[in-house]
């Protein structure tokens, strides 16, 4: 998928994508998905796009439920990431929110396209590196490791 451009006869616009991801740790492992993607199967954070009139913080609550079956509790903010995908002419702008997650329905079916969710430590995922989705994904993993984080505030939802 490629960045958005609005036509019109005066102007052509461009437009990143928007997207949340859940950052979830529990006894030092961290909530993954494998998905497939043009490039084989890989693993991402629970992620996805932001939906027209959705707030970041239900569209990570429910990006998450829709790819883990795993009810997502955001509790603090832990960056945006601005990311231009080296395969396409895509830019990502990602809203990383760290959470706890509960009420785990494994009846449930996961979103098209996740194969499983996964729990891996951050020396697991370095080694694993190149099967990561993008490079987000270790990035949100070392800047949680290093205690970033920001209180939900900061992002106002009008």
């Amino acid at each position: 998928m490629s960045n958005l451009y609005i036509k019109s006869p005066y102007i052509m616009q461009w437009m990143p994508h928007a997207t949340v991801a859940a950052i979830v740790e529990e006894q030092g492992k961290f909530l993954l998905v494998e998905e497939v993607t043009e490039r084989g199967n890989r693993y991402n954070q629970p992620a996805g796009h932001l939906e027209d009139n959705e707030s970041l913080l239900a569209a990570v609550i429910r990006e998450t439920l829709e790819e883990t079956a795993y009810a997502f509790k955001p509790e603090a903010l832990l960056g945006i990431y601005h990311w231009k995908h080296e395969h396409s002419d895509s830019t990502y702008l990602r809203f990383a929110y760290i959470g706890s997650v509960s009420h785990h329905q494994p009846e449930r079916a996961l979103d098209t396209g996740i194969v499983r969710t996964v729990w891996m430590s951050a020396a697991e995922m370095r080694q694993q590196a190149m099967l990561m989705r993008s490079p987000q994904v270790l990035k949100c993993v070392e800047d949680y490791l290093a205690g970033q984080q920001f209180p939900l505030h900061v992002v106002t939802h009008l």
